[in-house]
């Protein structure tokens, strides 16, 4: 059997990282709770460039409701400030030195909805790139049983391991799903 254009391992890692980018999205998204993540895709103008807000700075979670940003380079705290103010994530960071302290408010219920309404596009989005990988590992197997590379019943056989691995793909986001809804809804 020679299903060498064919690899389960390829299109597992490929599903994992439908995964992650859906782990990713979910971070970022504000649950009322301080998190570090939420100030992950935040770009500082620094020293003549765009620089992602962990490369000039620490970022620190003291206390449940507060993010504090211990900005690295004096000069650099105005460029930290005005990046987080503009990044609408709805916090006004508090200017204490080098550190910037964001206390996180309270979640409207409106606002809790609007959330999960956005968790659920990134659910799906997430879906969609699992089901792409199937069609793409499906396409592959009905090209090698059509060149005769592999028989029927083994493409039958491969055919069931991708099925198998998309179900078990889209049950892990949608329980991903489920934990960040809880989350978002917890008042």
């Amino acid at each position: 059997m020679a299903t060498t254009d064919f690899d389960i391992d390829d299109l597992t890692k490929r599903m994992s990282g439908a995964i992650a980018s859906f782990k990713n999205d979910l971070s970022g998204l504000r649950t009322g709770r301080a998190s570090a993540h939420l100030l992950d895709p935040i770009m500082v103008e620094a020293y003549g460039q765009s620089m992602p807000l962990n490369q000039v700075s620490t970022v620190n979670v003291p206390e449940p409701r507060m993010i504090v940003v211990q900005v690295w380079d004096k000069s650099m705290v105005a460029g930290v400030e005005k990046a987080i103010r503009e990044s609408n994530i709805g916090i006004s960071p508090v200017v204490d030195g080098t550190n910037l302290r964001l206390p996180m408010p309270e979640l409207n219920e409106e606002r809790r909805k609007e959330l999960v309404k956005v968790a659920h596009q990134y659910a799906e989005s997430a879906k969609v790139a699992a089901r792409h990988v199937r069609r793409d590992g499906m396409e592959i197997l009905k090209k090698l049983e059509k060149d005769k590379d592999i028989g029927q019943d083994d493409a039958r056989v491969e055919s069931d391991k991708v099925q198998k691995l998309t179900d078990d793909t889209i049950s892990e986001i949608d329980k991903m799903l489920v934990a960040k809804e809880t989350e978002i809804m917890q008042v």
